[in-house]
């Protein structure tokens, strides 16, 4: 399975999740709870974090965090780590207490956009009710102790749970009025929903690398672009479908480039109309294996060469024609000058 992105940046809003390791139970004990959101705490103080929601589920937990400078990473490594050598000290145990990486998704946290970040707190606010542990019949939903609901219904919790920025996405006051009828309209939901959430709410928290609009995506491959420029993001960490989305658009760029060296109108049919080895071909293709992460198929399809095989004997054909090497220098420094 191809690795989530792991992208930082300032003023970043995730949804961040890590489940026991095999799928078993990690806050097996209110001490274990206690210790995480001790954990928490610390790292919020140390990281200057601030956590928007959260719960602990049996084998896994959730947080709406945001980080206002970009230290993600050092920050998940100490809380994760620091939670994992208590409890295995506690069970006099070693080895790994979560299962793999963290999942961390980009969450938008602009009020124009404020629908995902909407779902993600509900997302996280209802799993109790979804694992059928409150809600209804089964008490209300601040009835679960290991979660920002009551912090939410009290108005009083640690200095680093921040309520106003949910109040503020769902059109609330930002005071106790606010509050209340923020946690009546979640327990109206446990009740009488189970904690579900929409269809295409779900698609969007279960799949993808951001959560946002297309504008949101926009920005975050600008940032990614510029930190690559820097040499300050390891490509090879970003797999999965930022890589990708970063990819094609490179290629794209690379290829409407090229097409203006060459003097030829973009939107035409040009491509279809060359040769499958059109040395003009060929050069792009070279530069977009060496420069981006697309595959073989989708540079076929892009430049009409046929079958994605035949873009691998075409380019190793063409490491011995100096003539095809010359033209594919000269084009990248026109596309990557120094």
């Amino acid at each position: 399975m191809a690795r989530q992105p792991r992208f930082e940046y300032t003023g970043a809003i995730y949804h961040v999740m890590a489940r026991g390791d095999g799928g078993k139970a990690v806050f097996d004990t209110d001490d274990d709870r206690r210790s995480f959101v001790f954990r928490l705490g610390q790292v919020c103080g140390s990281h200057g974090w601030r956590v928007h929601a959260w719960v602990l589920m049996g084998n896994h937990f959730h947080l709406l965090l945001e980080t206002p400078q970009a230290n993600l990473v050092s920050g998940m490594k100490y809380l994760l780590g620091t939670f994992s050598q208590g409890w295995n000290r506690a069970r006099q145990r070693s080895g790994h207490v979560f299962q793999g990486r963290y999942k961390s998704v980009p969450v938008s946290g602009s009020q124009a956009d404020a629908y995902y970040f909407r779902i993600v707190a509900d997302y996280i606010h209802l799993n109790p009710a979804r694992a059928r542990l409150a809600g209804g019949a089964r008490g209300p939903l601040v009835g679960y102790k290991w979660s920002s609901m009551q912090d939410y219904l009290k108005g009083t919790g640690p200095d680093w749970l921040v309520m106003d920025r949910v109040l503020r996405a769902f059109d609330l006051a930002q005071d106790g009025r606010g509050r209340r009828a923020y946690v009546a309209w979640l327990e109206a939901r446990a009740a009488n929903h189970k904690g579900k959430i929409d269809e295409e709410a779900m698609r969007a928290i279960r799949s993808g690398w951001y959560l946002g609009k297309e504008t949101f995506k926009v920005r975050l491959l600008k940032m990614l672009d510029k930190a690559m420029g820097k040499g300050t993001v390891n490509v090879k960490s970003l797999t999965g479908e930022a890589l990708r989305d970063h990819g094609e658009k490179e290629a794209e760029r690379i290829i409407r480039e090229g097409l203006k060296t060459y003097g030829i109108k973009l939107g035409t049919t040009a491509f279809a109309e060359m040769s499958k080895s059109d040395p003009r071909k060929i050069v792009l293709a070279g530069l977009l294996r060496a420069n981006t992460s697309v595959t073989n198929a989708w540079i076929t399809e892009q430049l009409a060469m046929g079958h994605p095989g035949s873009v691998s004997r075409l380019l190793s054909a063409a490491r011995t024609d100096r003539k095809l090497a010359n033209q594919q220098r000269k084009l990248a420094a026109i596309l990557y000058p120094e």
